[in-house]
């Protein structure tokens, strides 16, 4: 029995309604195991050991921020912006496709065991790679993309401090976390958006809106992003992929999935990424790759990768101290010298228990991809500027804080 498959598919999004599927070609693309593969990687790594509910994935996100540009395109045609056909497809790949590169827990990931390149980096290459499997399709998308189309504010819609990407991950990481704080007007500053001088703006009436948007993405990061507790999760984990890294390189075996030893045998440089197949293995890296592997670690005969992965499983994670200043060198000696008594370590070992890094949070970078505000006059000022809200341009100055990890045994 010969038939046509429809593809001309609507999905149930939980924060939207429903999404439609624009193209044959969207379609083939959703369904591709480069794409497929993001429905196991969780959109906020470790974020549920604080806010339960936070168990939605980059798949969700993608589809999400392929509906918004869809409500983009349709604002700026109302406008008299020409966009084809072929530059919406391509705008609307370039969005769905933009995440396809992160791995597992892509913070820890690319800290430890993927190192010196970037999920955007192998987002890119995976586009190219589909592109040749699509015989040439998506070369609009991945011009658009990487920003070399000639219409700039296409890649602004994709990439830039007011493109669908952070429309989508707003809203929906409120959705998902129960932190109203993040939840912004999306519909609002999608139908406030224009271009001028081929640059994305926002219409002056917009302004209140955007205004919410960047102070909901500065609280958004301290109550979620940059939670204490999430922060010592991605720690603990980003120390537990360290040591087994350590240990692999030393020659000891231990249990992993195909993919995931690949990367714990090789050390990688990006340009031999690129080339020999490490890419093809990366796709067959996810969430369950970690997982299980730590769950089995947990008994491992090596005390420090053990005693790492018995508290992640248990959820026993870091003590974490933010400060606005470093913390005492006299402070972090005392906690080395007695995780030193505590667990029979070496000093070359107390690191994986006592440490410390720093934080970052910038809602707003002037001069970065500015947010330009269209004014009736028809000028263009930036939103720091714009606003007659006092607090935006201090929203704008990069916010850096000290953090002290050590195990809650040491407490």
């Amino acid at each position: 029995m010969n038939y046509t498959l429809n593809k001309k598919k609507i999905i149930n999004d939980p924060v939207y309604g429903f999404i439609s599927i624009p193209t044959e070609l969207v379609f083939d693309l959703i369904e591709h195991p480069y794409f497929q593969r993001l429905r196991y990687i969780k959109q906020l790594g470790m974020t549920h050991l604080v806010y339960p509910g936070a168990l939605h994935t980059r798949f969700h996100h993608a589809l999400g921020a392929m509906h918004l540009m869809k409500m983009a395109v349709e604002t700026l045609r109302s406008k008299g912006h020409e966009i084809t056909a072929e530059e919406e497809q391509g705008v609307t790949i370039a969005i769905l496709l933009h995440d396809v590169g992160h791995g597992p827990f892509s913070h820890a990931l690319e800290n430890t065991i993927v190192k010196g390149i970037s999920h955007e980096d192998i987002s890119i290459l995976l586009m190219n790679k589909l592109n040749e499997q699509f015989n040439g399709q998506l070369t609009t998308a991945i011009s658009i993309f990487k920003g070399n189309y000639s219409k700039k504010f296409l890649h602004e819609l994709v990439s830039s401090q007011l493109d669908m990407d952070r429309l989508d991950y707003l809203n929906r990481d409120s959705f998902f976390t129960g932190v109203s704080e993040g939840v912004i007007s999306s519909d609002r500053i999608i139908k406030m958006l224009n271009v001028q001088d081929d640059h994305i703006v926002i219409e002056e009436k917009g302004i209140y809106s955007v205004e919410k948007f960047i102070i909901a993405r500065r609280l958004m990061y301290w109550q979620v992003y940059l939670h204490k507790t999430v922060i010592a999760a991605e720690q603990l984990l980003v120390k537990i992929l360290e040591r087994s890294r350590e240990l692999v390189l030393k020659g000891e075996k231990l249990f992993a999935t195909p993919a995931l030893n690949h990367f714990l045998t090789n050390e990688l440089t990006r340009e031999a990424f690129i080339k020999d197949g490490h890419l093809e293995i990366f796709t067959r890296l996810d969430d369950t790759d970690i997982l299980s592997a730590v769950k089995v670690w947990a008994t491992n005969d090596d005390f420090v990768l053990s005693k790492l992965c018995t508290d992640f499983v248990h959820r026993k994670v870091f003590h974490v101290d933010i400060t606005n200043d470093a913390p005492s060198q006299q402070l972090v000696a005392d906690l080395s010298n007695k995780s030193i008594t505590k667990y029979g370590i070496t000093k070359k070992e107390v690191p994986y228990f006592v440490f410390t890094d720093s934080i970052k949070n910038n809602a707003y970078r002037v001069g970065d991809g500015n947010i330009g505000v269209l004014m009736k006059d028809g000028n263009v000022i930036d939103i720091a500027t714009a606003s007659d809200y006092s607090n935006l341009e201090a929203l704008a100055k990069t916010i850096e804080k000290y953090i002290l990890c050590y195990s809650k045994d040491l407490v």
